[in-house]
């Protein structure tokens, strides 16, 4: 069972005394592929020195709405510059963590729409699919989308909408990403949603360290629970954990154009 982590972040201070050996666990039981993904500015080469010498690993580079005060507008012109210097590494496949966060209220939603707007551009320029942060603004982000018309589309991480807002962004080309936040027994709206929608526009995700699922309560969480989530996750479809294994990775490698 061959899986892709669509959205981790391995480059935190967390993996820090054990990365090589969670990255080598998570391949052994078939995650053969791992998406780390940016925050800030600040991060970005943290991001690039985790992916660059260990084959199955990818990078996207973004300014998370989430670390807005440590944003400056200089950073769009940083993200251009940084995409340009890597534009010919294969590694580097997305733009990302980006997006609205409309959850916290002491993040101003003028400057996120700003900077979102912005690297939207910025990805549309550069041909990259974009990995997007949405919480309490999907409205926002589809009308934002729909005024881009990206030439290729990306990932919604941590969809936690509504069937009605799901079906937006797939109808703009979107995957949505499920992971642990899936697997709790309390999740009973988010698990209704997700097995209404089409599987081939479901990505599989685990946000380590962050959002474990629910067997991994207050703990730190890691790519190596993507064979498990995958199996929990099969079940609302009906499905074989093998199954829904092989559509969700085909899912991905479409849309970062991976062919192997």
């Amino acid at each position: 069972m061959l899986l892709i982590d669509s959205h981790c972040h391995l480059d935190f201070p967390d993996f820090d005394h054990d990365r090589e050996a969670v990255i080598a666990r998570s391949q052994t039981l078939g995650v053969q592929r791992m998406l780390v993904v940016g925050i800030t500015r600040q991060h970005w080469s943290r991001v690039w020195n985790t992916v660059s010498n260990t084959d199955g690993l990818y990078a996207a580079f973004g300014l998370h709405p989430y670390f807005l005060a440590e944003h400056q507008d200089s950073d769009l012109q940083a993200l251009r510059e940084q995409l340009q210097g890597y534009q010919d590494q294969s590694k580097l496949c997305a733009v990302g963590e980006i997006g609205l966060d409309f959850f916290l209220k002491d993040l101003d939603p003028a400057r996120q729409i700003h900077l979102f707007e912005q690297q939207v551009a910025i990805a549309a320029e550069s041909n990259l699919p974009v990995i997007i942060h949405s919480r309490r603004a999907n409205a926002q982000v589809t009308a934002i989308l729909k005024k881009a018309k990206l030439p290729r589309a990306g990932i919604i991480h941590a969809f936690s909408g509504s069937y009605e807002e799901a079906m937006e962004y797939i109808k703009l080309g979107f995957l949505l990403g499920f992971g642990g936040a899936a697997t709790w027994a309390r999740a009973t709206r988010l698990q209704s949603v997700l097995k209404r929608l089409p599987v081939e526009s479901i990505a599989l995700e685990t946000d380590s360290p962050d959002m474990p699922p629910e067997w991994l309560a207050g703990q730190r969480n890691s790519p190596e629970q993507l064979p498990q989530i995958c199996q929990q996750l099969a079940q609302l479809y009906g499905i074989s954990p093998a199954a829904f294994a092989v559509q969700t990775t085909a899912n991905v490698r479409r849309l970062f154009g991976w062919t192997n």
